[in-house]
């Protein structure tokens, strides 16, 4: 089977991460393709950058002109993934979604460690929407943006492993799930986080892409995630219709 792996931004290094941590963990067989998109936001913190990479995912999904069999949208807490179901013939996971549900069966509460505070709400919101939120114990923010994550790994984890132990010891959390995709592949020990098991959502993604597929299964086309009426939708999608040097 083949995987796409969307990144939110437009980060190389980080979609090279993605394709990494990814690969390391799927099954022999399955391929994954990691796109980045071809316009957008270099990271992704806040409610207009994401409105605008939820734009930009479905553009390069909808151009990919080879067949897949699933579609991880890796962006935590971000705007699209209900697009990304109308328009694809395949499931479609977001990795806030997948780790939640994975640290659900681990735990009793889980809490998210993420990287700025402003980026909080979004991920509330969207674990609500997804009916995740009851066993939420905590949205903590490590403070960083996106890119620092990438720039300095170590300090990193030492910044969302504090937060990770006061999930556990202050807030009651059981399971830390690791909420961002910039946070793909970061190790954090048993000591670090006060026992708590550490769900990564991209792992977590792939695992569950590829149980839908080999089951059947795929998004319901009754209501919600109907596909779109037909009707004129000038300049879409987009990226025929854009200048300038695309990423690949």
């Amino acid at each position: 089977m083949r995987l796409l792996i969307v990144n939110v931004n437009t980060s190389t290094a980080i979609t090279r991460a993605l394709a990494e941590q990814a690969r390391a963990v799927a099954r022999p067989g399955t391929e994954v393709e990691a796109l980045t998109p071809r316009f957008g936001p270099e990271s992704v913190e806040g409610n207009f950058e994401s409105h605008l990479a939820a734009v930009a995912v479905m553009d390069r999904v909808m151009t990919y002109d080879r067949p897949y069999d699933a579609v991880i949208q890796a962006g935590f807490g971000d705007h699209g993934k209900e697009g990304l179901q109308e328009l694809c013939p395949t499931p479609v996971i977001d990795i806030t979604e997948a780790a939640a549900h994975t640290a659900c069966l681990l735990g009793h509460r889980y809490s998210v460690v993420t990287s700025l505070d402003r980026t909080v709400p979004m991920i509330r919101d969207r674990l609500a929407l997804a009916g995740l939120h009851t066993r939420c114990a905590s949205v903590r923010a490590s403070g960083l943006g996106v890119l620092e994550l990438e720039r300095d790994p170590a300090a990193a984890a030492r910044a969302v492993a504090h937060q990770a132990r006061a999930a556990v010891e202050q807030d009651g959390a059981e399971v830390i799930v690791l909420g961002c995709g910039g946070m793909a592949g970061m190790e954090l020990t048993p000591e670090a986080t006060a026992g708590a098991p550490v769900v990564d959502g991209l792992t977590s993604a792939v695992a569950l892409a590829e149980s839908l597929v080999t089951l059947g299964l795929t998004t319901s086309r009754v209501r919600s995630f109907a596909a779109p009426r037909p009707k004129t939708v000038t300049h879409w999608p987009l990226s025929p219709a854009l200048g300038g040097p695309h990423h690949p």
